[in-house]
């Protein structure tokens, strides 16, 4: 699981910077328009698989994930650097495209969550057919109603961060909450209801946190705009050097 404790349309607009006067801000990179609501200035912590951050809390370690028994084994190791029995973060840049320094993962390392487990949580299986959009396209349809399946896992998620436009694939749920359909999929730019972690909606691996530019390493105080995006419509680009498509496990 995966809560923590601390803390576009083209490539081009994934790095694009814009040009202005001395001083001033960035301008913000356009929208995409991938067909799903906007959520705009949500509070965005880091995880990273192989972190363990409270081995007393059910949910406290990355090494598992809702949709992964075996996280770190699928991955392929810690997405950082290894300290003793600890994996720590580290900073990501885009020289290597972004992707860690210290191993070869085995999944995409473009990778985030959501509060919504469609999976183990009893009212997420129980609703995912009605609340999830993309329930009726028939590559899911069949599965709504099989426990071993997901309708969340290996989704794309467009997002951005001022003059940067990134994207992943969404890997577990969190943080703080399992079953927060009304943020996830509302249509009002409703707030998370998760209250811990700076009201964080989401985390964001490492490769995210650096291809958008965060101000801190481990920290809850970057803010991000994410839309759901159909795989179709994800163009090529760092993170698409990997795509995971594993199944629930």
């Amino acid at each position: 699981m995966t809560p923590r404790s601390r803390r576009t349309a083209t490539t081009a607009l994934a790095v694009a910077v814009a040009v202005g006067a001395a001083g001033c801000a960035p301008t913000p990179a356009p929208l995409p328009d991938t067909g799903y609501p906007w959520h705009t200035g949500i509070v965005s912590t880091t995880f990273w698989v192989g972190e363990v951050f409270d081995p007393q809390a059910a949910d406290g370690s990355q090494r598992i994930s809702t949709y992964d028994s075996d996280w770190l084994g699928s991955y392929g190791g810690c997405d950082g650097v290894v300290e003793g029995d600890g994996c720590r973060t580290e900073k990501r840049t885009a020289d290597n495209g972004y992707f860690p320094t210290r191993m070869t993962p085995l999944e995409n390392p473009f990778y985030l969550d959501l509060p919504f487990d469609d999976v183990n949580d009893e009212e997420g299986f129980a609703t995912r057919g009605e609340v999830v959009p993309w329930a009726e396209q028939p590559e899911y349809a069949a599965t709504v109603d099989d426990p071993d399946a997901s309708l969340m896992k290996n989704r794309w998620v467009v997002l951005r961060k001022g003059d940067r436009v990134c994207y992943g694939q969404i890997e577990d749920a969190g943080p703080g909450e399992y079953r927060d359909s009304a943020y996830v999929f509302g249509s009002d730019d409703r707030r998370p209801a998760n209250e811990r972690f700076n009201g964080a909606g989401l985390d964001v691996s490492p490769a995210l946190n650096g291809c958008l530019g965060f101000a801190e390493l481990d920290g809850d105080g970057d803010h991000v705009d994410w839309a759901f995006v159909d795989d179709v419509d994800v163009p090529p680009g760092p993170w698409t050097t990997i795509v995971t498509d594993s199944p629930v496990r």
